[in-house]
């Protein structure tokens, strides 16, 4: 399968710091951009991308910003990685092995469909089944574990700075 692309690390993060705000608070994309130290131009075009699929919401205005438009348990990891790297297929088959010289000397070798191809989509369907299961509220969930004390404290200070 191909690689995701960097996009969806930095949707996935976002995602969940607008999971985190209070109800009908927002923050500006210039400051998701400053609390993961990326460029705001490129984060926003991620920003779009979340919006475009109904995940978040953009408000306009000087005291605008994104939010999520449904609750965290509601919006799923898969709906985030689609909305930034599409939901086409992650594996292409190219039908490379009737295009060699061995193979396009016989006429119609393969019939069915290439069993590469069954096992990849196969796989590929089971980690899509996977992120479908798991939403942002169980990211939020693993966060109160895992993340240390002292960076709670500091990433919520940067939340209640900087939610309008």
């Amino acid at each position: 399968m191909r690689r995701l692309g960097d996009g969806v690390e930095a949707a996935l993060h976002c995602a969940l710091v607008l999971a985190a705000l209070p109800a009908k608070k927002v923050m500006s994309g210039k400051d998701l951009a400053r609390l993961h130290g990326l460029s705001e131009s490129y984060l926003l075009k991620h920003l779009r991308a979340l919006t475009a699929a109904a995940i978040s919401e953009a408000v306009p205005g000087p005291r605008g910003g994104y939010r999520l438009t449904r609750p965290a348990g509601q919006v799923t990891m898969l709906e985030v990685v689609e909305a930034i790297d599409g939901v086409g297929p992650a594996y292409v088959c190219r039908e490379i092995r009737q295009k060699g010289d061995v193979t396009t000397k016989v006429k119609c070798a393969y019939k069915k469909d290439c069993f590469i191809k069954r096992r990849m989509l196969a796989a590929e369907q089971l980690w899509r089944e996977a992120l479908r299961e798991q939403t942002l509220q169980d990211l939020l969930d693993d966060g109160e574990v895992e993340i240390g004390d002292e960076n709670k404290r500091t990433v919520g200070q940067f939340i209640s700075e900087n939610q309008r």
